[in-house]
């Protein structure tokens, strides 16, 4: 399977890439609007479109406003159900619903928690989450990177080819231990044994 990119309504950072051809782009309710202004066309358009009108020539899938998920969410679960494990998530960060940018963080831990890996693509940086699992980054040397305990304890954390390595510590989520650390050279390995891992590294 290839990618599947999902554009929601927040700021826009970055371009999407160009798609492979099994590659799926979502396009989250007020998302469409974001790909209309680089004139790409979604594969599909979902939400409850509460932040704008169903354009007129486009089929979409219309939720009800009054629902447990955003409408990022419904895009993920949407990937999910077609087979995709690897999302690239855009709009997702910053503007004016602060609870949403957390929302879409909590969106990578239900990534993780079933067996995907999905990113955040914010202004030079990127958000992800591992779950009992590694995850190596790919930057330049001296770029900062932060890992976070998220949703409880994380055990057997284990970081290599950082200014600060670290091997099989625990770190909780009330203290921010990992934050503000370097890459040595061009790649860092992150591992946890038992846990979550919110990262966030700039490129």
């Amino acid at each position: 399977m290839g990618i599947c990119y999902i554009v929601a309504a927040g700021e826009m950072n970055g371009d999407i890439p160009h798609l492979q051809a099994d590659d799926l782009l979502i396009a989250a309710d007020a998302g469409y609007e974001h790909l209309q202004k680089s004139k790409i066309e979604p594969h599909i358009l979902l939400g409850d479109f509460d932040s704008m009108a169903v354009p007129e020539d486009k089929e979409a899938i219309i939720h009800p406003v009054m629902k447990d998920d955003t409408d990022t969410m419904l895009a993920v679960k949407l990937g999910f159900e077609k087979g995709y494990t690897q999302f690239m998530i855009y709009g997702a960060l910053g503007g004016e619903r602060t609870d949403h940018t957390v929302a879409n963080l909590q969106s990578l831990a239900y990534i993780a928690a079933n067996g995907g890996r999905g990113t955040l693509v914010g202004n030079g940086e990127y958000f992800t989450v591992i779950k009992d699992s590694s995850i190596t980054l790919e930057s330049a040397e001296g770029k900062t990177f932060s890992v976070f305990a998220y949703g409880g304890e994380a055990e057997g954390v284990t970081i290599k080819g950082s200014l600060f390595e670290v091997k099989n510590v625990m770190l909780t989520p009330f203290f921010p231990l990992g934050v503000s650390n370097k890459f040595k050279e061009n790649k860092v390995s992150i591992s946890v044994e038992k846990g979550c891992l919110l990262i966030v590294y700039t490129v």
